[in-house]
């Protein structure tokens, strides 16, 4: 069985009464597991990111995620309320500091979000708890990683880190609303047999049908969709979410896939899935599925280097001055802001003196440091 992920997000907006109503929505539409997001913002973004255009207004995105921050006793009430719903509990940190808050309190799941696929030192991080779980006996915490604006290197690079043991992958583009022409989902079944795990779809489109039952045509094991009770709520990912009644028909189309396998075996009850999808959606099927062959979905490529994290200046710095770790940051550069260096440079740039005045914001380049 395919486990269905109900990802609620921030769409809770920090109320708990509103959190408590998403995660009964879940539970009734038949969700497994109901995910949240562990937000502070200054582990995602710099406060001269860009704005953001909501209904009310444009304001700056970094203090859209600000107001969505609340404290771990939050979380925890959210854990144990989603148990009491006889669902699992899994939630994305972003950040050192989130993953640390959100181990303490252990999660059934980890999720790793698609920008976060380079963001080295929390993986490390993840890493090492999961080794000393290991190491004392414990079967390590799973870890569910989804791949949205990534090349097949990136991938490669976050599971050297984090191994493959308890690992999930999820195909996934970065774009909301996704294109479901652009979603690929051939590649579910490669990525499968490049890294050895089990793999899935992280599905941004605004279908509750194609994309989860082809998904399951693929050899999907996991499904991740947004829910939330209205599209036209505040929520920074409503407008691209599943209402309970679409999420309710995405769980009966998956399990109705899956028992379609079950019954004709595998080729043969692919073929029938691929034929009565191709019923209703006619010649979108083959566009849906593609070529199978990882690479950047047309519809993402301008975020890649942006969404995803890189190296950025935390302050005003001048010429001459020795760059230490708290004077960097790694963030997702998103708006307005200069993509800097690979996180994977943050030890060779802490320590490098500075050839040029930089500003707070900057992506951090090598023509920035003196030759080490």
């Amino acid at each position: 069985m395919a486990l269905i992920i109900a990802e609620i997000g921030t769409s809770h907006e920090g109320s708990v009464e509103k959190a408590r109503q998403l995660v009964d929505a879940a539970a009734q539409a038949g969700a497994d597991c109901i995910k949240f997001q562990w937000v502070y913002a200054d582990e995602i973004l710099h406060p001269n990111t860009g704005f953001v255009n909501l209904p009310t207004g444009k304001i700056p995105l970094y203090e859209r995620f600000k107001q969505l921050e609340c404290d771990k006793a939050f979380y925890q009430e959210m854990l144990d309320y989603v148990h009491s719903k006889k669902c699992t509990f899994c939630c994305s940190p972003f950040g050192i500091r989130s993953l640390e808050e959100l181990l303490s309190i252990s999660p059934d799941y980890v999720k790793i979000a698609s920008p976060e696929l380079n963001h080295y030192p929390m993986l490390e991080k993840l890493a090492e708890y999961r080794k000393n779980q290991k190491n004392n006996g414990e079967i390590p915490v799973p870890v569910i990683v989804s791949s949205g604006v990534s090349k097949l290197s990136d991938i490669e690079k976050a599971l050297d880190i984090l191994g493959t043991e308890n690992i999930s992958l999820l195909h996934c583009i970065t774009s909301y609303p996704a294109p479901e022409e652009e979603y690929n989902l051939k590649l579910i079944t490669n990525l499968k047999n490049i890294f050895g795990v089990l793999c899935g779809v992280s599905d941004h489109s605004l279908d509750p049908i194609l994309v989860p039952a082809l998904s399951i045509a693929c050899g999907g094991t996991v499904i991740e969709k947004h829910i939330t009770l209205s599209r036209k709520t505040m929520g920074l990912d409503d407008p691209v979410a599943l209402e309970p009644e679409q999420f309710a028909t995405m769980v009966h189309v998956v399990h109705q896939s899956e028992a379609v396998l079950r019954h004709y075996g595998e080729v043969e009850g692919t073929r029938q899935i691929l034929k009565q999808i191709g019923e209703q959606f006619e010649d979108k099927v083959q566009k849906v599925l593609g070529d199978g062959v990882k690479k950047l979905a047309a519809a993402e490529k301008a975020n890649y280097g942006r969404t995803n994290r890189s190296l950025h200046f935390m302050r005003d710095m001048k010429k001459g001055e020795t760059i230490t770790a708290a004077d960097i940051g790694v963030l997702r550069t998103e708006k307005i802001l200069t993509p800097g260096l690979s996180p994977e440079f943050l030890e060779t740039v802490t320590g490098a003196k500075l050839v040029m005045d930089v500003s707070s914001g900057d992506g951090v380049e090598w023509k920035h440091i003196k030759a080490i």
